[in-house]
């Protein structure tokens, strides 16, 4: 089954990666892949450079970031493949443990849906 977790941060923190997140990041990244658990993951933009596409009551439009409106958001996503909700969300854990005690920040983990990800609609 493959799960989605999605990093969750406060964007007004400015939090930036130290050398050694980074460096440690890269190394969990490098083994979880290895352990054939890991299918992708990626940081986001800030949402300044982002935009919103809505569609409402048939119309379509745009709106250009920041959304100064949005306290969290989204700040980057792991793709996990492993047997059970249980293991997706230890697998979170040790993407959390990384950032060490100066992150205050959240994870939500969702299965993917659909017979393509294991799962029957």
């Amino acid at each position: 089954m493959r799960f989605l977790s999605m990093i969750r941060i406060n964007e007004t923190v400015g939090h930036v990666p130290s050398e050694q997140l980074t460096h440690d990041m890269g190394k969990l990244i490098d083994d979880m892949t290895r352990e054939g658990v890991l299918v992708g993951t990626a940081g986001l933009r800030p949402t300044a450079e982002g935009t919103r596409v809505r569609l409402r009551q048939g119309q379509l439009s745009t709106v250009g970031g920041p959304f100064i409106e949005t306290k969290e958001v989204v700040g980057g996503f792991a793709i996990l493949e492993t047997e059970s909700m249980q293991k997706a969300i230890e697998l979170t854990k040790r993407f959390l443990r990384v950032h060490g005690d100066e992150w205050d920040i959240e994870c939500e983990v969702r299965q993917l849906d659909g017979p393509e990800f294991g799962r029957d609609v």
